[in-house]
């Protein structure tokens, strides 16, 4: 379950009653555009239908039964998000902004590189710097994802940016290969390996461009900086890192 300060309010007048349940705003909307596909105990507040959730007051059991034919909140809680409305307060409009205007910069950093500048990662901080000078406005009711878009045409007047894949070749030494291989290979998609007669791995991996940074940063750890890396630009040819 979600704490109370995450939950919003999902509420369904029908019959000359009125049900609330207390959901987290995300799941709301995937629950509600057919979308959801958690587990509905992990994002609700509480296991109960009210009549007044703010008081804590029930509705009564024959109009649960009326309305949803059914007393069991679990099946009551997604007609209620479904066929309701959700309730959003001033102050949780603005935080779900503030959580969704982060992912969204996260998301942009990952997969984002300058085309101007070889390729390089634009970091978190400059797509953030440069969404504030555009009239892009994140919707707090809708995904991430479906906002990406529009935030890249948004931003490619102030800075060069374009998503990109990078894919590399990494060579690990035998002293590394056992445990450091198994980490570097969850760190994007595996497009090929070799193990080497003298104990070495050689992986090639590609991820998004964006992540560049995060993924050396991420080789160094495990091998301790013993491991050597390459970018391939082509089948032909290779550009050392």
């Amino acid at each position: 379950m979600i704490s109370l300060d995450e939950a919003v309010t999902a509420r369904l007048e029908s019959h000359g009653e009125r049900f609330e349940v207390l959901v987290d705003p995300d799941a709301a909307l995937a629950i509600k555009r057919d979308e959801f596909d958690g587990e509905l105990e992990n994002v609700i507040a509480a296991e109960d239908v009210f009549e007044n959730a703010s008081r804590g007051d029930r509705p009564p059991e024959n109009a649960l039964e009326e309305v949803f034919e059914t007393t069991d909140p679990l099946e009551i809680i997604p007609a209620v998000i479904t066929r309701g409305e959700i309730q959003i307060t001033a102050d949780q409009r603005r935080e779900m902004k503030e959580q969704k205007r982060k992912q969204l910069i996260n998301q942009i950093a990952r997969n984002a590189v300058n085309p101007q500048m070889d390729d390089a990662p634009h970091p978190p901080e400059r797509i953030e710097s440069a969404l504030t000078e555009t009239d892009f406005r994140i919707d707090p009711m809708e995904p991430v994802e479906s906002q990406i878009d529009d935030a890249l045409d948004a931003l490619r007047p102030v800075i060069p940016i374009r998503f990109d894949t990078v894919t590399v070749a990494v060579q690990v030494p035998p002293d590394y290969a056992g445990s450091a291989q198994a980490k570097i290979r969850e760190f994007g998609e595996l497009e090929r390996e070799e193990w080497q007669p003298d104990g070495s791995w050689i992986g090639v991996i590609e991820f998004p461009a964006g992540m560049q940074n995060d993924f050396y940063d991420h080789v160094n750890e495990v091998t301790s900086g013993n491991a050597e890396t390459q970018i391939i630009q082509d089948e032909n040819a290779l550009d050392t890192r």
